[in-house]
């Protein structure tokens, strides 16, 4: 079977599509990943084939170079994925008007560089399967120029699949004249340029494939989901010799993960508040701090500051892990059954920071209550309670119980079989 994955370049998203290509290629599929050029060295370093198509763009970071932006970008969920943390935003006016910006604003300028050369590539290796993460739409029009199966790779919360159901409803509740549907208008043009049609499967996939267990998770009620257990990929990394040993004192970690440096223009918090706030307590604290946003910090007796470490070597020698709710670090976090105090700022990450909290494996603090204050009292009343504990413990029984990427190859292939063009 040949699989073509593909994304827009984004590490953390790319991170998070890497185990499952390199289970199918070990199962000995052919695997390609293509994505912009520039971001063909992030792909080889991973062990896969890049394939380079298209241009390169910046308009997702050009995006967030403005204070307006960037504050409206780290306010959460906009229309329409709102709904996913608030059902009463199911309202059509806002709904609509949230598509028509997310297809102007986001998926055209994310997508339009990539298509036309993914669709080349496609028409010339054949592949059998196309798997892309829900933002990168370039994927479903490759598949549908070509007749094969696709789907969904999630790498955070279903706010995507959740959303489009809604709005499906909406739709089918409003005069026959009036049912306007960008995504499907922008999608159904490339699938009639490329000789086909628009089909509802161009939005959310053939079936989608979900790293998370359904405590965690939101799902659109009339999707096919399969769930895998999510296996942690943090790009080449070193382990360093301190990390090899267990620590003398407790251990907590601090980690605010890629995107707030990479994507944002820093920290939502005072990282020396934090750290001051922690200065006193007999533990340890590892904070990998940005080199960019080192500077000036002073360094506390009992902390280390770094600029990285591999998340899944760091994680199982702590006792807690204090990050900001990404899907990555979350789920590396449980996979070791470390109480976490989330602090999160940005899409979804409040919504996987209230469900871990209700899981009973973490605590969280809104944005505008952080401080070092409330870190460090969250911080305190993780390392002494044992039912939060017996909470990490079961949320990572709950991950493990998901089927490995290696586990779930034979199903991709029974569902690429079933939806092909030629199946």
């Amino acid at each position: 079977m040949r699989v073509l994955f593909t994304t827009t370049p984004e590490k953390t998203i790319f991170m998070s599509m890497v185990p499952l290509a390199w289970a199918l290629r070990t199962a000995g599929h052919e695997v390609r990943f293509a994505s912009q050029p520039k971001f063909a060295d992030t792909i080889t370093q991973a062990g896969l084939t890049a394939v380079p198509v298209g241009r390169d763009s910046d308009l997702f970071r050009v995006a967030r170079t403005t204070p307006e932006l960037l504050e409206e970008a780290r306010a959460g969920l906009h229309a329409p994925w709102d709904v996913a943390e608030d059902p009463a935003k199911a309202v059509w006016k806002n709904m609509l008007a949230g598509y028509r910006d997310a297809v102007e604003e986001g998926h055209k300028p994310e997508n339009f560089p990539m298509i036309s050369g993914l669709v080349d590539f496609a028409r010339q290796w054949r592949p059998d399967l196309v798997i892309w993460d829900p933002l990168t739409y370039a994927g479903p029009v490759a598949a549908k120029a070509v007749g094969a199966a696709h789907a969904r790779l999630l790498f955070g919360v279903d706010v995507f699949g959740v959303a489009r159901e809604e709005f499906l409803r909406l739709k089918e509740e409003q005069p026959e004249g009036e049912r306007e549907d960008p995504l499907a208008d922008w999608l159904g043009g490339y699938a009639r340029r490329y000789g086909g049609e628009y089909t509802e499967d161009m939005a959310s996939g053939h079936f989608t494939i979900d790293q998370f267990p359904r405590g965690l998770q939101l799902e659109a009620a009339g999707l096919h989901y399969e769930r895998m257990r999510y296996i942690p990929y943090n790009g080449p990394a070193v382990v360093p010799g301190w990390l090899w040993k267990k620590p003398a004192r407790p251990r907590v970690a601090l980690t605010m993960g890629l995107s707030a440096t990479d994507l944002f223009s820093g920290y939502t918090f005072g990282i020396q508040d934090v750290l001051d706030s922690l200065a006193d307590l007999d533990i340890e604290v590892v904070a990998t701090v940005a080199d960019s946003a080192r500077e000036g910090l002073r360094k506390p007796d009992n902390a280390r500051l770094v600029p990285f470490v591999p998340l899944h070597a760091l994680a199982p020698t702590c006792d807690v892990v204090v990050h900001h709710a990404g899907p990555g670090t979350l789920a590396t976090v449980a996979r070791h059954a470390v109480p976490q105090l989330s602090l999160p700022y940005s899409f979804d990450e409040p919504l996987f920071a209230a469900a871990l909290t209700a899981n009973g494996a973490g605590l969280h603090i809104e944005p505008e209550a952080t401080s070092g204050e409330t870190v460090r009292a969250q911080v305190l009343r993780l390392l002494e309670d044992p039912d939060r504990r017996a909470g990490a413990r079961r949320l990572r029984d709950e991950f493990d119980a998901l089927p490995s990427p290696n586990e779930l190859v034979p199903t991709l292939l029974e569902l690429t079989a079933k939806h092909r063009a030629d199946g």
